[in-house]
């Protein structure tokens, strides 16, 4: 049960994060009247993009196993955020940038609800409430840190400094989850399928 609650927390660090301060980065990346208007639809695009996300992970996850999803939806995540980072660093044009936003939207969201589905396959039936309220506390805490996190960074070093912190959660959260993937735990997650 670790693993999945360190699976969810690296999946949390990244998620409201994005979708809390996304606009105003996007607003940044824009030249030109508009700017404001055009990064409002760019960011309902992004999160919105992310209930094709929900639907492909619960499917995946009941085909491929939770583990194996939600590792797989972890590196994507992450890898868009660093790619991301090095779009910004290098001055991309903004539909580059919002192509891998996009990108990025529909991956940050797919493994959500794999984390509580996981813990209550694994956890002891008596205290399965017990574990899913300490894995939500744990991971909105943590999304406090990061959200506020998000422009001191920016003031210190950058949009690309930002990319690159927030893709530390999803990594670390796929690490965990491949060892939950390994664990003896993963014959009861997804009929077996890990």
């Amino acid at each position: 049960m670790g693993l999945s609650t360190l699976g969810y927390l690296g999946h949390m660090w990244e998620l409201y994060a994005m979708w809390t301060w996304f606009a105003v980065y996007y607003a940044a990346q824009l030249t030109g009247p508009g700017g404001a208007a055009r990064a409002a639809l760019a960011t309902a695009l992004v999160v919105g993009v992310g209930a094709l996300g929900c639907v492909l992970g619960g499917v995946l996850g009941d085909r491929w196993g939770r583990t194996r999803l939600t590792t797989l939806a972890m590196l994507l995540s992450g890898g868009s955020a660093l790619m991301l980072a090095a779009l910004t660093f290098l001055h991309a044009a903004p539909a580059l940038i919002l192509t891998v936003s996009v990108f990025w939207g529909l991956w940050i969201i797919a493994d959500s609800a794999q984390f509580s589905t996981v813990v209550s396959e694994i956890a002891d039936p008596r205290f399965v409430g017990t574990a899913l309220t300490a894995q939500l506390a744990l991971g909105f805490t943590l999304t406090a840190v990061s959200i506020a996190l998000v422009p001191v960074l920016v003031s210190a070093a950058g949009w690309p400094a930002v990319f690159a912190v927030l893709a530390a959660g999803p990594l670390l959260g796929a690490w965990a989850m491949q060892r939950l993937a390994r664990h003896p735990d993963a014959r009861r997650i997804a009929g077996g399928r890990g």
